[in-house]
């Protein structure tokens, strides 16, 4: 079993920047891919940002490229998320995923998932 904490949301003001952190524990030791999600209301959660395997290879949502940057410590099992240029439009609970197989942006390839941090962007 993985758990997953996340930490670092708030409320912010448009422009300004956050960083968020996802820390694994348990068996954390070989997990593939971590990920991070958000879920606005009334939307459907949708992916956001991931990092797979050795290589640390990263993958980005259309809506946060070059904005946001996910970013991996092995050693203390835990995944970033540096929030850049936030606008109301990433207000959104932000979820932390993880996986010991290959994770797609689906969030049904994900098994173990974070209970979400609150992310409030003010115009």
């Amino acid at each position: 079993q993985v758990q997953l904490v996340e930490s670092g949301g708030g409320l912010v003001q448009a422009g300004d920047s956050l960083r968020l952190s996802c820390a694994a524990s348990g068996r954390g030791f070989g997990i593939s891919t971590m990920a991070w999600f958000r879920q606005a209301p009334e939307k459907e959660r949708e992916f956001v940002a991931r990092i797979v395997g050795s290589a640390d290879n990263t993958y980005y949502a259309d809506s946060v490229k070059g904005r946001f940057t996910i970013s991996r410590d092995n050693a203390k099992n835990t995944v970033n998320l540096q929030m850049n240029s936030l606008n109301p439009n990433d207000t959104a609970v932000y979820y932390c995923a993880a996986t010991f197989r290959f994770g797609s942006s689906q969030a049904r390839s994900y098994d173990y998932w974070g209970q979400g941090t609150q992310v409030t962007v003010s115009a």
